[in-house]
């Protein structure tokens, strides 16, 4: 159902650390469909709250305030349809973050943290600001030079200079949105588009120390975002209106101001993209739940946020509820099979119902190493206890009818991963009972004569024969398990591969795009990454096929 308005989704707690709003997450746990992820930062005051109203298509929702103060504290999330036709069975996310600054919070370890948030749960990332790109605007981005010592990537430290360059394989891509801009976009006397005029702002400059001071939040821009626009507005009411913004008609607003407004919004429509973590999975709101509740807990601990980590924290929780969803699945079309059955039917049923479930259980699930859940739906702990309990429930059936048999004779050879047992009753059909091979017999035995002796012994070795037979469907089926295992193995990590190096693809040519246009400005010696492809560096997938 959509969200009537925001919720917080990340709040300060009585202890004054971060923690997740467990309503935030129930609502995300409901979000199904991928996610595009638009997060806006920047100093308090500044308007934020009107672009995330207007990227809503409302004129109310996240609280805009009319005064000095800061109006938005933590991280506040509004789920909505995505309102683009080429984004149809999407949903975006916007996230409305604490103003950074607040002389009343007195805690700039927290604006560090919400900030690093922003660029890790986000797709796109906007920073608000007023006036122009100057050098005060770019001090109070002072935040974007301390991101590496507030995220990392590898779970195990390595080369840090190799891990810094990876940053830019996760980073959202970059929108700054100057704010009541007064001036005419123009350079050295020549008209220029809002991009060039960011692009001029953060050209380097050579020099001494001071000089590598005013380069330091520029270079890490460029570096951390080489996916960056940049969009201005003109004041939209006189500063006497400002309190009464998201109350006043729309025809109350500057006709440029709405303008730019809608060119912001389209923009970040159109080239948004869906949420990716490492290795190119693309998020969902389920898995998006997961990483905010990852990415705080590791910060209440007193750690910084590892990308490595938060993917397999997240992978686990999605590879267990894909485990009961496939059990459930499984289970589901079982039951209408009415027991006891005739073997061929029983294996037809188990066959497509298990098939059904390991495709839904692929679906849902990512990077389970070594397969780990995968061989818990069929080999142990899955679908085979589910077939045993059944086959408990199935004996108990025919003793409650009064049935006159019970076992005599030992368990024959089990079959491994046939998911069912077999027991074959003198004088009757093959009945399901659960995992390998039985034989049955009467409790009491006719009086011993000559005729009923023969009787008995061509009753044992039609039953013989009958066992042999059914060993060999099992074991066919076997087969076919294992086959089917592998065939939706093989695709699942054909598709994370081919994710990986796509997401490996667009690094690098965003790199290379960085570095050919320093290379242009002559700062050869600012390039901190080798030119060197990554594709190569992918592991190569070990199928472990259960």
């Amino acid at each position: 159902m959509p969200m009537e308005g925001p919720v917080c989704l990340v709040g300060n707690g009585a202890d004054g650390q971060l923690e997740v709003n467990p309503a935030a997450l129930e609502i995300l746990s409901g979000v199904a469909q991928p996610v595009v992820v638009v997060a806006i930062v920047g100093l308090y005051r500044t308007g934020k709250s009107y672009l995330m109203n207007s990227l809503a298509g409302k004129q109310r929702g996240f609280s805009l305030g009319s005064t000095v103060q800061s109006h938005t504290k933590g991280i506040w999330m509004w789920c909505l349809p995505h309102p683009h036709p080429c984004r149809a069975g999407h949903t975006l996310v916007l996230l409305d973050t604490e103003g950074l600054g607040d002389v009343e919070k007195g805690d700039t370890k927290n604006d560090v943290w919400i900030f690093a948030l922003a660029v890790l749960l986000s797709s796109t990332l906007v920073y608000n600001s007023k006036g122009t790109i100057d050098q005060y605007a770019m001090e109070q981005l002072h935040f974007v030079s301390e991101l590496t010592e507030h995220i990392k990537v590898k779970a195990r430290r390595g080369d840090d200079a190799e891990e810094d360059t990876e940053f830019v394989r996760f980073f959202p891509s970059f929108v700054w949105a100057v704010r009541d801009f007064t001036l005419e976009l123009r350079i050295e006397g020549q008209l220029v588009t809002e991009d060039q005029y960011l692009e001029h702002a953060l050209a380097l400059r050579k020099g001494d120390k001071k000089v590598m001071d005013y380069n330091l939040p520029r270079q890490c821009i460029r570096s951390f975002f080489p996916t960056r626009t940049c969009f201005v507005f003109v004041q939209p009411v006189s500063r006497q209106e400002m309190g009464q913004l998201d109350s006043l008609p729309t025809s109350a607003l500057d006709p440029q101001f709405l303008e730019q407004t809608r060119r912001f919004c389209d923009y970040v429509f159109q080239c948004s993209n869906i949420k990716m973590v490492k290795g190119g999975i693309p998020v969902n709101g389920r898995r998006f739940g997961a990483l905010v509740r990852s990415y705080v807990d590791t910060i209440r601990s007193g750690q910084v946020p590892c990308l490595d980590n938060a993917v397999t924290t997240m992978a686990a929780i999605e590879n267990e509820a894909a485990l009961r969803e496939a059990l459930a699945h499984y289970a589901a079309g079982m039951e209408g099979l009415q027991l006891p059955s005739e073997l061929d039917e029983l294996l037809a049923a188990h066959g497509t119902c298990e098939a059904d479930a390991l495709r839904l259980f692929m679906q849902r699930s990512f990077k389970d190493e070594e397969q780990g859940f995968q061989k818990q739906l069929v080999v142990g702990g899955g679908i085979p206890d589910w077939a045993q309990q059944q086959g408990e429930n199935c004996w108990d059936g025919f003793a409650l009818r009064g049935a006159p048999w019970a076992p005599v004779v030992g368990q024959g050879p089990f079959v491994p991963g046939s998911g069912v047992r077999v027991c074959v009753v003198p004088g009757s059909c093959s009945k399901w009972l659960g995992e390998g091979l039985c034989l049955y017999f009467p409790l009491s035995f006719p009086p011993k004569e000559e005729k009923q002796k023969a009787e008995l012994l061509e009753q044992q070795r039609k039953a013989a024969e009958e066992k042999q037979l059914q060993t060999e469907q099992l074991m066919k089926d076997q087969e076919r398990s294992h086959q089917e295992n592998v065939k939706q193995l093989e695709a699942k990590v054909a598709e994370e591969l081919a994710s990986a190096r796509q997401e490996a693809e667009r690094a690098l040519q965003s790199k290379l795009k960085e570095q050919e246009a320093m290379l242009q400005k002559g700062f050869a010696e600012k390039l901190t990454c080798r030119l060197r492809p990554v594709c190569h560096r992918l592991p190569t997938p070990v199928l472990d096929v259960p």
